[in-house]
Parts: structure tokens; sequence; C-alpha cells
């Protein structure tokens, strides 16, 4: 009977290591999948539910959807719309009835540089701000008025009927105490409106008013009187 042949040591160690290696590979591929996986599944976390979701900020503003409320992503509810929510897109809307034809008028109407310069800040301001109002309250579902007020209307007569300097007068004494009335309360529904909408609208009224303010300062034109009054209306509050 021949002795049995033992394999060479050499060759043993080679079988060794090859199984050791392709366990070590095979145990490496498991984890990789797995956290591969994960970092998947967080990622489509992120993509549908962390980011907020942006339709020119009207839907999430709105709350037609539901706010992101806890961090499983439930919704908490709609935004509230208060009167006072209400009462600025109504009060922004009618000052863009008036305010943008009394700019138009400046400019035929008016005989001071710096008059008809204001004009036309307040049509390009307004005309944007007109666009706002009614995309918001549709948006939110508020009626604005198609129409200025019947004081508001008085104004623009005033102005229809003024030429030269008398316009000029006029028109900047009339614009900068509307605008410095509208100031102040634009200041009061961005400090407490709880909707998203209402404060980028407030945002965009405040930056445009302020513009407004400072040309028609700049005209020269306005009174004493025209500041003591809206210091009275403001006070008054």
């Amino acid at each position: 009977m021949r002795p049995t042949r033992r394999a060479p040591r050499s060759t043993i160690w080679s079988r060794t290591a090859a199984v050791v290696a392709a366990a070590v590979v095979a145990a490496t591929l498991a984890v990789v999948g797995w956290e591969g996986g994960g970092d998947q599944a967080a990622a489509g976390h992120v993509a549908r539910g962390s980011l907020p979701q942006h339709n020119g900020g009207h839907a999430a503003a709105a709350g037609l959807s539901g706010r992101a409320g806890a961090s499983d992503g439930t919704a908490t509810g709609p935004q509230p719309v208060t009167d006072v929510d209400e009462r600025f897109l109504v009060a922004v809307r009618q000052a863009g009835l008036w305010e943008i034809p009394a700019g138009r008028l400046a400019q035929t109407h008016a005989s001071s540089e710096a008059v008809k310069r204001a004009g036309l800040h307040l049509l390009d301001g307004h005309s944007k701000l007109d666009q706002l109002v009614r995309e918001d309250a549709r948006v939110l579902g508020v009626t604005i008025p198609d129409e200025a007020t019947p004081e508001q209307q008085g104004w623009v007569a005033q102005l229809e009927n003024a030429r030269g300097a008398e316009f000029d007068r006029i028109f900047a004494n009339l614009l900068r105490a509307s605008h410095g009335k509208i100031f102040a309360t634009i200041g009061e529904v961005r400090a407490a409106t709880q909707n998203d909408l209402i404060r980028r609208h407030a945002r965009q009224a405040n930056q445009t008013v302020l513009d407004h303010l400072e040309v028609l300062e700049d005209t020269g034109l306005v009174d004493d009187a025209t500041f003591r009054d809206v210091e009275q209306a403001v006070t008054a509050k």
C-alpha cells in the first residue's frame, strides 16, 4: 500500500488565503450594499419630504397643501389669513388703482422733472405690486376691489384739473401723505402676520413704498403740513 502524498505546504497556504480573501470580499460587498441602500433611502427622503416645494411661493404660503410640521413630514394645517391680511391686500390694490393714473398724469401735467421722475417710479412700482396683489389675492381667496375709493378718485380729479407748478405741488403732497400712512401699515402687517405669502408681499410693498417716499421727498415740494398730517394719522392708531 502506497503512503498518502500530502500537498506541499505552499499549496495549502495558497488555498487558505484564497478562501479567506473571498470571504472578506463577500462581507465587504454586503456592508457596502446595505449602506448604499440607506444612502439612497435618505436621499429619497430629502427629495420628497425635507425640501420645501415652491410654486412662486404661493402654494406653501397659502397653506393649500398644509405647512411642514414635525420631522416626519406631517402637515399642521393651512396658514391663517386674518382680517388684517385681507385689508392689507385691499389697501395695496386700491393704492395702485389711483397712483398708477397719477403717475401717468405726471408725465403730461407736471412742469418739474423731479415730479415726472417720481411719477415714473409710481408707474413702475405700483404696476408690479398690482400684478402681485392680484395673484396673491386669487391664491388666498381674498376679494379685492376693481376701482379706487371715492376719496382716491377725487384726488385723481384734482390732478387732472391742475397743470404746471400747481400740479407739482398737489402731486407731491397727496402722494407723500398717502405713502407715509400706508408705510406704517405695512410694518404692522409684516410684524404680526402668520402667513408666509403676506410676509413676502409686505416685504415687496415696503421696498416699493420706501422708494416712492424718497423720490417724492426729492422733489422738494412736500409741505410741513403733510408730514404733520401723516404723523397724526400714524400715532392715532
